[in-house]
């Protein structure tokens, strides 16, 4: 039977990975990532019925400089993982394939533990995830009168909300310790939860975790692709307009600094987050492209180039025969 289109128009997926490793028998198997044998899967599905195409082609089509193949599809890598290096990269050449990667600046230039890896792997570290939820209610209780805080149950009617993703209980901790309580605390209580759930040492653990800049000068010479991500993975819509000039400007240098911006210079803004402050700004300094985390295709036709639309791994199947899903389907 002929599976019809249900959409037209010049149409770009663009896929979004973090971790990509082998996850089950590692430390941490609570980690929220893909399967590495997964990743292999999922590659096999793409080239069956997609053309991984790369940046430059895509900013190119954008700019209507060329045409991108029919069922165009982009790689793209956030955070910066030492995973994207060991795993990810091999298996691409290997392929004939490139992505695109966006590490945050201080992880890689400082090497430091970002408070957003923090609560991943404390997240990951207690399958009863009641005993970091009670550790961090005890700690706000603490501390409530000295910050003027509000009582536990009204931010958890208002943050203990599941998405497709993360249970309520999952939701309520990141967002306490992304931006909902004041920042020195935040830093506090994630360091007290690290130290306690997963290690004392940040240093090592982030010299294991993140990219090296060799790592991404090696990346880059074999045609990959690297853009911004923030320097500490900020919420750049709860950052003043001076701090995310700040941010914008280390970015920049930083890419520069890797030649990373020879033919073409990309964002992707950490946690999807921005605001109009960062619409203007960073088209102002130069980024030809930004990638949100809003769900869908990009209609190369409409899309506005600071506000690019992806996908999630999780969308997609792990398996060459796997069944068509609708993100497929729709463009055939």
């Amino acid at each position: 039977m002929e599976i019809r289109g249900q959409i037209q128009g010049d149409f770009v997926t663009i896929v979004t990975y973090h971790y990509v490793r082998p996850i089950k028998d590692s430390l941490y198997p609570d980690i929220k990532g893909l399967e590495l044998q997964d990743f292999y899967g999922q590659i096999e599905y793409i080239m069956k019925y997609y053309e991984v195409v790369s940046m430059d082609d895509l900013v190119a089509s954008i700019n209507g400089q060329q045409e991108l193949p029919d069922k165009a599809l982009l790689l793209s890598f956030d955070d910066g993982f030492v995973d994207h290096y060991e795993y990810v990269f091999p298996y691409l050449l290997e392929r004939g394939l490139s992505g695109a990667f966006y590490p945050s600046v201080s992880s890689i230039t400082k090497c430091q533990m970002l408070d957003v890896h923090k609560i991943h792997f404390v997240l990951a570290s207690q399958d009863n995830k009641v005993l970091i939820l009670d550790k961090l209610n005890q700690y706000i209780n603490d501390v409530k009168e000295q910050y003027e805080l509000e009582d536990i149950e009204i931010y958890k009617h208002q943050y203990c909300k599941s998405n497709r993703f993360d249970s309520g209980e999952v939701i309520y901790i990141k967002r306490m310790l992304q931006y909902v309580l004041p920042g020195v605390l935040r830093s506090e209580i994630i360091d007290y939860l690290f130290t306690k759930f997963v290690t004392k040492d940040q240093v090592s653990f982030a010299k294991e975790l993140y990219l090296s800049e060799n790592q991404i000068r090696t990346m880059i010479g074999e045609g990959m692709h690297f853009g911004g991500h923030g320097l500490n993975h900020e919420w750049l819509n709860h950052c003043s307009r001076s701090h995310q000039e700040l941010i914008l400007t280390k970015n920049k240098e930083f890419l520069e600094c890797l030649g990373a911006t020879n033919n073409c210079m990309t964002f992707s803004y950490p946690y999807g987050a921005y605001n109009s402050d960062t619409l203007e700004m960073i088209s102002r300094y130069g980024f030809d492209l930004a990638f949100t985390t809003k769900v869908g295709l990009a209609d190369l036709n409409l899309v506005d180039n600071f506000e690019v639309p992806r996908i999630d791994t999780n969308d997609l199947p792990i398996s060459f025969n796997a069944e068509l899903v609708n993100w497929t389907r729709q463009l055939l």
